[in-house]
């Protein structure tokens, strides 16, 4: 899937409050503007895809947005002939003579890449590694010859060149992760990666306050709830930010009191927590199992007025 953003609707600035993230971006900035790709690496829900669209928004410039999937290949990111157009003139402008002039012709679609590599857009190519590394390859010619070749294709060009302005942003999930792919060392050596974690408990909340729609005390009882059967999980796995948010949002529209006690608020936490923590909890091994593992931890949460 290919989005073009042409006005981001979504305001990113909450993930950029924070010192520490504030002068990620400012260095990751700084690296684009010298031409180089930037690498988010990291557990799902640590803000990697967020970071990228921050990061892109700051160079001023249309932003293509590709999603990595096994099925992606050349003809999606470079383009294809995709049917065919016919012109027919047929003149009477002298009585006694038909002239009549049919032809045929080709139609051309550019393809993603193609399209941000010619215009010179800001592409952030997300989750890059679960796309086969072969379809992966095109991208050592853009990064260092600054070409992108035109691979199978009927077109007389062997090759276009890369826009002075064309940046490119990569973010993947750690390779344990299903469905993702080793990457070529090829590829990686001409990346800039910098691996993004989970924030810590201050700093997540501070994120469900502004999007949550909740208190401050309230979105860091929900995040320590949620960090604390993170840490029971194995590694770089369990529920993330993206869980604390839901939870944090669905209580406020719904009107559910953010009290660990609450049945409603026990039955939320259960629902949206329960499928994570009893795949990623070595020794729980049954959705029951984990949803009394949550139902304990809801009800040593507390909510500290601040």
């Amino acid at each position: 899937m290919t989005v073009l953003i042409e006005n981001l609707k979504k305001d990113y600035r909450s993930y950029v409050q924070d010192e520490t993230t504030k002068d990620l971006l400012s260095r990751s900035l700084r690296y684009v503007k010298a031409g180089y790709p930037i690498h988010f690496t990291g557990p799902s829900g640590a803000g990697k895809t967020s970071l990228a669209l921050a990061l892109a928004k700051k160079r001023k410039k249309p932003i293509m947005l590709i999603h990595g999937n096994h099925e992606l290949n050349n003809k999606d990111l470079i383009g294809d002939f995709t049917g065919y157009s016919s012109k027919k003139v047929v003149d009477h402008y002298v009585r006694s003579v038909y002239k009549k002039d049919e032809r045929v012709t080709e139609t051309w679609q550019d393809g993603r890449l193609l399209e941000a590599v010619k215009n010179g857009y800001t592409l952030i190519y997300d989750e890059f590694t679960r796309s086969q590394p072969t379809t992966n390859n095109i991208f050592l010619s853009i990064l260092e010859e600054r070409i992108l070749p035109l691979y199978g294709t009927k077109l007389t060009e062997p090759f276009v060149r890369v826009h002075p302005d064309f940046a490119v942003i990569f973010t993947s999930n750690p390779e344990e992760y299903a469905g993702v792919y080793k990457t070529q060392d090829a590829l990686l050596d001409r990346l800039i990666t910098i691996f993004v974690d989970y924030k810590d408990i201050e700093r997540e909340a501070e994120v469900i306050a502004n999007n949550g729609n909740v208190k401050k005390s309230e979105a860091k009882a929900i995040t320590t709830l949620v960090s604390d059967l993170r840490s029971q999980c194995n590694e770089n796995s369990g529920p993330s930010l993206r869980a604390s948010l839901m939870i944090a949002k669905i209580a406020a529209e719904s009107e559910i009191p953010i009290n660990g006690e609450n049945p409603e608020f026990q039955r939320l936490c259960m629902d949206i927590l329960g499928h994570q923590i009893s795949q990623y909890v070595d020794s729980i091994k049954s959705v029951q199992t984990a949803e009394e593992t949550i139902l304990k931890a809801c009800r040593n949460m507390q909510v500290k007025e601040e």
